[in-house]
């Protein structure tokens, strides 16, 4: 969208509403209560209790419905953490509104809903943003300056693997997250793609293979442990990816793995190899490895150390300032063109292009510091 063109300069903190008071929304909370230039003004969620008691630990002034959250008159920004299938309603609700929209991932489960939902906020003025935040963390910003200065050379080839027996074990409520919308590709895969676009630009195809280990799964934890739940997607995915620049990629998501290997994301370029910190996290060093090295050389994380609402912090600061802000809808969406496509190639067996693009965001400044008071 343009910038500037049609939204209304305020001054001070940027108001937010968060919607959806599940378990994602306490480290949200966590976060954006704690930076002086965002204010949480209310906590909604279609169960009201359930916001009321997020609100209250909080000390979130306000707490209802949905409609309570996009009626505030201070709330630019709405930070919409509901399950997958409802993002794309409650952003296009939020638009309505003339709210500025900052979604959890995926951006939408569907092609069409997501460019409608781009088109909309478009047409209105305002701004879509959506996780993963992960790439802004110092793990994933001191991997990208490197690449960017060429620590490695020409970065060519790209493998990630995410591997592990499923979250029902643990999570109290995970049927979700084995159903369309969800699974490994497209509960995981955003974290893994969005650090590989970031390194290499726009995907131009892609491959898949999927496979199902079993039909159903059984809760292990929490107030429903036992239940047993149905098993929509394919819980192991293999993909291939392509790059408009010309590199690579091969991909691992898997909820069938009962040895857990997750955030190995390695980028091999013309003159070495750099291994990036978990792209599902916000630090971690790196290794690198130079062409003739006998050894890695580990590489300290530099930058910021907040997590999960750090993308909508850096969101309201460009508000503020008139510029695009990093973690853009269409990043949002250009991954979610790839793991439809990688879904769709499962099901054809054949090489699937992409139309949709996107840009890499510019780096962070190192002392990018989410705990300083910028806007007056």
């Amino acid at each position: 969208m343009s910038i500037g063109t049609t939204e209304t300069r305020r001054t001070g903190p940027v108001g937010v509403a968060v919607i959806g008071a599940g378990v994602i929304s306490k480290e949200y909370l966590t976060n954006l209560t704690s930076f002086p230039d965002v204010k949480v003004h209310i906590v909604a969620d279609m169960f009201e209790e359930v916001a009321a008691a997020r609100a209250a630990e909080f000390g979130v002034p306000a707490s209802g419905s949905v409609q309570d959250a996009l009626d505030h008159p201070d709330v630019e920004i709405v930070v919409n953490l509901t399950i997958p299938a409802a993002h794309v309603a409650v952003a296009t609700a939020a638009v309505g509104a003339g709210k500025h929209v900052w979604s959890e991932k995926p951006f939408s489960l569907d092609r069409e809903s997501g460019i409608g939902l781009l088109k909309t906020a478009d047409a209105a003025g305002v701004r879509l943003g959506c996780a993963p935040d992960t790439f802004l963390g110092a793990g994933l910003q001191t991997a990208l300056r490197m690449v960017a200065r060429g620590d490695i050379g020409v970065p060519l080839t790209a493998l990630t693997l995410m591997q592990s027996p499923g979250p029902e074990s643990w999570h109290p409520n995970p049927a979700f997250l084995f159903q369309e919308g969800a699974g490994p590709l497209f509960d995981m895969g955003p974290y893994y793609l969005t650090a590989l676009v970031q390194t290499f630009g726009a995907i131009t195809k892609v491959a898949g293979i999927g496979s199902k280990s079993r039909e159903t799964r059984t809760i292990g934890s929490g107030p429903k442990a036992g239940e047993v739940f149905d098993v929509t997607v394919p819980t192991h995915v293999s993909a291939i990816a392509q790059f408009a620049g010309g590199g690579s990629s091969q991909s691992i998501f898997s909820f069938d793995s009962p040895l857990k290997r997750a955030g190995f994301v390695e980028v091999t370029g013309t003159e070495g190899t750099l291994a990036f910190p978990d792209p599902n996290n916000f630090t971690g060093d790196l290794l690198l490895t130079r062409a003739g090295a006998d050894e890695p050389e580990g590489i300290p994380a530099v930058g910021a150390t907040s997590t999960r609402g750090s993308g909508v912090l850096e969101m309201a600061r460009a508000l503020r300032e008139g510029r695009p802000h990093r973690a853009q809808g269409e990043m949002a969406y250009h991954v979610l063109d790839a793991m439809v496509s990688i879904s769709e190639s499962i099901e054809t067996g054949e090489f699937v292009p992409l139309l949709s693009t996107a840009t890499a965001a510019e780096p962070l400044p190192e002392d990018w510091d989410p705990y300083v008071s910028t806007l007056a």
